[in-house]
């Protein structure tokens, strides 16, 4: 069943590079007394994840924080290595967290899983993204189409603050 508004965001645990090497953060961890833009994404550096939905977020991350969005967060089912490289490549500082999933933990508990699609070969993130407070979903989008990053941009996450 996927995840709607006024549900409490599955607990899971993510990998992500810290100065020490590969870390974890919980869902708990993530979110606690916090407001949160997530996006998930199918794949790291592919062509509509890297080219235009990442760099909205990038774009225009001061106005989100400045609207009260304490962080930030990338989510894909890749590995924190993939995502670390991602994250220094795109130039994102420190601005977003990017965060492994890498066995789709997340994805699945939340009911946003994509395929396994033959292009990934295993399960992976639909495109969507959330705002949540405290853990709890104000804000949900999924793109209808993985090539897609409308719905689930960094524009419909700064109207959905108002």
């Amino acid at each position: 069943m996927t995840l709607s508004v006024g549900d409490r965001l599955p607990e899971a645990t993510f990998n992500t590079m810290t100065a020490d090497g590969p870390g974890e953060i919980s869902t708990g961890e993530l979110t606690s007394g916090k407001t949160v833009v997530l996006f998930g994404v199918p794949g790291a550096f592919t062509p509509t994840c890297h080219m235009n939905h990442l760099p909205g977020f990038i774009e225009h991350a001061e106005t989100l924080k400045n609207k009260g969005v304490d962080t930030i967060a990338v989510l894909s089912v890749n590995d924190v290595f993939v995502m670390d490289a991602w994250k220094k490549a795109s130039s994102a500082g420190d601005s977003i967290t990017f965060l492994s999933d890498t066995a789709a933990g997340f994805v699945e508990a939340a009911g946003l899983g994509l395929g396994p699609a033959p292009i990934f070969g295993h399960l992976r993130s639909q495109r969507f993204a959330l705002i949540a407070k405290d853990g709890v979903i104000t804000f949900l989008a999924i793109e209808d189409a993985p090539g897609e990053a409308v719905k689930s941009g960094a524009a419909a996450i700064l109207e959905a603050l108002g």
